[in-house]
């Protein structure tokens, strides 16, 4: 299995330029909340065990990245509930809005989404995020 550092070495090769960044650091968490939001709005049982899957594989790579990432599908779950009816239309809108943006974001990038060589880059895309923050705060992960 790959390390943290190697998947965040791989996923940042299409990940360079500014704009692309930006946009990324805006939509990948609201991609990740609205497939929160959509699962949820089906069965909040499946989307917590599709959260607890996710998190197996997130422990394998870093014990306090994914202590964040537990903070993060709770506030999704959380705004998921609140949201209550609308929960399915408002996440799929956001996702459908965000996914366009990462799409021109790539575009800018010149380089085609990481995903499209590894499904894993998918789940790699909100630990790169937090990677990020971790690094400005200056906290191992």
């Amino acid at each position: 299995m790959k390390t943290i550092e190697q998947w965040f070495s791989e996923y940042g090769e299409s990940h360079q330029n500014k704009t692309n960044k930006l946009i990324h650091w805006i939509c990948v968490p609201a991609i990740l909340f609205s497939i929160v939001g959509i699962i949820w709005a089906f069965s909040p049982i499946a989307a917590w065990v599709l959260m607890a899957v996710t998190m197996l594989f997130y422990f394998k790579l870093s014990f306090k990245l994914s202590l964040a990432m537990i903070l993060i599908f709770a506030a999704s779950a959380a705004l998921s509930q609140a949201l209550g009816a609308y929960v399915l239309e408002a996440s799929i809108g956001i996702f459908v809005v965000a996914w366009i943006f990462q799409f021109v974001g790539h575009k800018v990038e010149g380089k085609k989404p990481s995903f499209f060589d590894d499904l894993k880059f998918l789940l790699i895309g909100p630990l790169w995020c937090l990677g990020f923050l971790f690094r400005k705060l200056n906290i191992s992960y």
